[in-house]
């Protein structure tokens, strides 16, 4: 059973075919206290349509991050405090960028599209 615990730490998943460059937008410190704040709720299983700016080149790069875990278990959010950590999952991104750039995302399973 949930309780209002805020989290320690939180897993999310991030699809495989987020390439270095997306990665490296993701893991910043503003992006990471942006979801810190907006996503105040979290559960095993929620999923965050969220969006990296991609510069003036392009559009946003859109991609669906899952939460996996919070630590403790019977946590039901997540603060300031609460680490983010990331990790794979097989997925795509989405977003018009991917043709501007040699650096777009590379699949790690081979089903990019």
């Amino acid at each position: 059973m949930a309780t209002d615990q805020t989290a320690t730490r939180v897993v999310v998943s991030v699809p495989d075919e987020l390439s270095a460059w997306g990665r490296d937008q993701l893991t910043t410190d503003h992006f990471v206290t942006y979801l810190q704040r907006v996503h105040e709720d979290a559960a095993p299983g929620d999923e965050w349509e969220e969006f990296l700016d991609v510069g003036c080149c392009g559009d946003a790069l859109t991609l669906t991050l899952r939460v996996e875990r919070l630590d403790p278990a019977d946590a039901a959010g997540i603060g300031e405090e609460t680490t983010v950590e990331f990790v794979e999952r097989e997925g795509s991104v989405h977003g018009g960028w991917c043709v501007q750039s040699a650096d777009g995302p590379v699949s790690s399973t081979g089903t990019q599209r």
